[in-house]
C-alpha cells in the first residue's frame, strides 16, 4: 500500500472504532449518569437501547443507499451525524436530550460503519485487500472490548459527559482526512433502484428482533407485546427472503449464503461476540457490586481481555494463511471454551484466577476476530463484497444484542433469587439471635433495605445507639416511679440513679451490639456467597453452548481447500 492508501485505511479505522466503542462505553458509566441527571435506570436504559436498535436496523439499508448515491459523500454525512449526536449526548441536561443525542449518534454509526468498510476495501488493490480487511476487522473487535475500560477511566478521572466528548476530536480528524483524500465529485455509484419492500421488511424484522431481546425481560416473555413481536420476526423474514429472491437489486443478495465459508463467518462472528460481550457486560458489574471496587478498578480488572484481543488478532490474521481457516477458528473457540470452563469452576474473589479466564477468552476471540472479516469476504467482488461486510457487521451487532439479552436476563432472575434466599437466611439468623423483639424487628428491616436499595446493614447498630437514650430515659422514669417520693429526691441522687440505669442499659446495648456484629458478619457472608453464585451461574450454564458453538469452525475450509479456493 502507498502512503495515501494507508492514511485512508487509518481514517476508516477511526470511524469503525468509534462506532463499535460506543456500543459498550456507556454501560459502566450508567450509575454516574443516573446520579448526574437524577433519573431512573429504566428511563436511562433507552439511551443504551436506541443506539443498539438504530445501529442494527439501519446498517444494511444505509449501506445500500451509500452504494446508490455515492459512498464517500454519504460517509461524510454519517461522520457529521455521529459528531452532532456525540455533542448532543455530552451536553444533555435530561434523559430526553440524551436519548435524542444517542439516536442521532446511532444514525451516524449506521452510515459510517458499512461505508468505512466499503471505502477501505475499494481504496486498495486486490493484493492489499486482505491487509485492509484484517486491520478493520481487528478494529471492530478491539473497540467493542475496550468500551468498558475506556468508559471507566474517563468516568473516574474526567466526567461521564466526556465519554461522548472524546469522539469529537477523533471525528474531526476523520472528517478532515476524508475531505482531503476521498474523491467527492463524479464518484462511482451503483445504477439500480432502492429495494423499498426489502428495506421495509428488513427494518421491521430487525426492529422486532432487537426490541424482543432488549425488552423481553422487562415486559415479560409471555406478554402480548413480546408475543406479537415474536410472531412478526419469522413472518417478515419469510416475506423478505421471497422478495429478495425475485428482486433485481436485492437489499441483501441471497447469493452470499450459498458460500459455505461466509455462513461460517456469520455464525462464528455472532457466537464469539455473544460469549465475549457476556464477559464484558457482566463482570464489571460484578466487580463493583459484589467486590465493591470503583468503576475505574473494575474497568482495569477486565482489561486483560482487551489486551489479548489486541495482541492476538494480528497473529490470527497472519497465521490463517499458514494453518488454514478451520484450524484457526477451532483454536479460537477452544481457547474461549477453556476460559469459560475456568470461569465456571474458580473462586472469582481470587483475581489471579480470573485473569487466566479473561486471557483465554480474549485470546480466543482475538484469534477468531483477526481473520473473520477476511474469511467472510471470501472471493466476493463488487456489490457482493460490500454486502458481505454489511451483513457481517449486522450479525456482530446481533451477537451483542443476544449477549445482553441472555446474560443480563439470566443475571436479573438470579439476583432476585439470591436476594430472596439471602433475606430468608438473614431472617432465620436474626430470629435465632439472643436479641429483644424490637431489636430483631429493626434488624430485619435494615437488612431488607440493604438488599433492596444497596444500603448498609450496619444501620441497625447506629439505631441501637439512638434507642439506648430512649431506653435509658424510660427505665430511669420507671425507677423513680418505684421509689417513694422519687420525684422529690435531691438532684445529686437523681443523677446517680440515672448514671446507674445508663450504665446497665449501655452494658446491655454493648452485648446486643456484639451479637448484631456477629450476625451481620454472617449475613454479609451469605449475601456475598449468594450474589457470587448469581453472577457465575450464567457462565456455568453457557459452557455446553460455547462447546456447541465450536462446531461452527467446521464450516470453514481446510488449509488445502482454502488455498485452492483462493487461487
Amino acid at each position: 500500500m502507498n502512503k495515501k492508501q494507508k492514511i485512508i485505511t487509518f481514517s476508516m479505522a477511526i470511524g469503525i472504532f468509534l462506532c463499535m466503542l460506543d456500543t459498550t462505553i456507556m454501560n459502566i458509566a450508567l450509575p454516574k449518569i443516573q446520579t448526574g441527571l437524577n433519573v431512573s435506570l429504566e428511563s436511562l436504559s433507552w439511551a443504551l437501547n436506541i443506539y443498539t436498535i438504530i445501529f442494527a436496523v439501519l446498517t444494511i439499508p444505509f449501506a445500500r443507499i451509500a452504494d446508490l448515491f455515492g459512498k464517500n459523500k454519504v460517509y461524510l454525512i454519517g461522520l457529521a451525524a455521529f459528531m452532532l449526536g456525540s455533542l448532543f449526548s455530552g451536553i444533555a441536561a435530561n434523559t430526553i436530550w440524551l436519548v435524542i443525542g444517542r439516536g442521532i449518534q446511532s444514525l451516524g454509526a449506521a452510515i459510517v460503519f458499512p461505508a468505512s468498510m466499503t471505502i477501505g476495501i475499494s481504496s486498495v488493490s486486490l493484493k492489499d485487500r486482505k491487509t485492509v480487511l484484517t486491520v478493520l476487522g481487528i478494529t471492530q473487535g478491539l473497540a467493542a472490548a475496550l468500551g468498558p475500560t475506556v468508559g471507566g477511566i474517563i468516568t473516574q478521572y474526567l466526567n461521564w459527559r466526556y465519554i461522548f466528548f472524546i469522539n469529537l476530536p477523533l471525528i474531526t480528524l476523520a472528517l478532515f482526512l476524508a475531505i482531503c483524500l476521498l474523491p467527492l465529485k463524479n464518484e462511482k455509484v451503483v445504477n439500480a433502484k432502492i429495494d423499498l419492500p426489502g428495506m421495509f421488511l428488513s427494518m421491521i424484522m430487525l426492529f422486532s428482533l432487537t426490541l424482543i431481546l432488549i425488552k423481553g425481560n422487562d415486559w415479560g416473555w409471555h406478554s402480548s407485546s413480546i408475543i406479537i413481536l415474536v410472531a412478526t420476526v419469522p413472518l417478515s423474514l419469510g416475506l423478505f427472503v421471497i422478495i429478495e429472491h425475485y428482486s433485481h437489486a436485492p437489499m441483501i443478495p441471497l447469493a452470499l449464503f450459498r458460500e459455505r465459508q461466509f455462513v461460517g463467518a456469520v455464525l462464528a462472528m455472532t457466537l464469539s461476540s455473544i460469549f465475549l460481550v457476556g464477559i464484558m457486560v457482566i463482570m464489571p458489574t460484578f466487580f463493583t457490586t459484589v467486590l465493591e471496587k470503583s468503576e475505574l478498578t473494575a474497568a482495569l480488572m477486565i482489561t486483560p481481555t482487551s489486551l489479548m484481543i489486541f495482541f492476538l488478532s494480528p497473529v490470527g490474521g497472519r497465521l490463517v494463511e499458514t494453518t488454514g481457516p478451520r484450524l484457526m477458528m477451532l483454536l479460537g473457540f477452544l481457547l474461549m471454551i477453556a476460559g469459560y470452563i475456568v470461569l465456571a469452576i474458580i473462586d472469582p474473589e481470587h483475581y489471579n484466577q480470573l485473569v487466566i479466564s479473561f486471557m483465554l477468552i480474549g485470546g480466543g476471540f482475538g484469534i477468531i476476530a483477526g481473520p473473520i472479516v477476511i474469511l467472510g469476504a471470501s472471493n466476493f467482488t463488487g456489490e457482493l463484497l460490500t454486502a458481505s461486510q454489511s451483513v457481517l457487521g449486522l450479525f456482530r451487532q446481533i451477537g451483542t444484542l443476544l449477549a445482553v439479552a441472555v446474560f443480563v436476563s439470566s443475571l436479573t432472575t438470579n439476583l432476585k433469587t439470591a436476594k430472596t434466599r439471602s433475606l430468608n437466611n438473614a431472617d432465620a439468623r436474626i430470629e435465632a439471635a439472643a436479641l429483644p423483639h424490637a431489636s430483631k424487628k429493626a434488624f430485619k428491616e435494615n437488612v431488607k433495605k440493604a438488599l433492596e436499595h444497596g444500603e448498609t446493614a450496619n444501620k441497625s447498630q447506629s439505631a441501637m445507639t439512638v434507642r439506648a437514650k430512649t431506653i435509658t430515659k424510660t427505665r430511669y422514669k420507671a425507677v423513680l416511679a418505684r421509689i417513694p417520693n422519687g420525684s422529690s429526691l435531691p438532684e445529686t441522687a437523681k443523677q446517680n440513679i440515672y448514671a446507674k440505669v445508663s450504665a446497665r442499659v449501655k452494658q446491655n446495648i454493648k452485648h446486643q451490639r456484639s451479637i448484631v456484629l456477629f450476625v451481620t458478619k454472617r449475613i454479609k457472608q451469605d449475601i456475598k456467597r449468594n450474589l457470587k453464585q448469581a453472577f457465575l451461574s450464567p457462565y456455568r450454564k453457557a459452557v455446553p453452548f460455547i462447546i456447541l458453538s465450536g462446531f461452527s469452525s467446521f464450516l470453514f475450509y481446510r488449509k488445502k481447500d482454502y488455498h485452492h479456493m483462493s487461487s
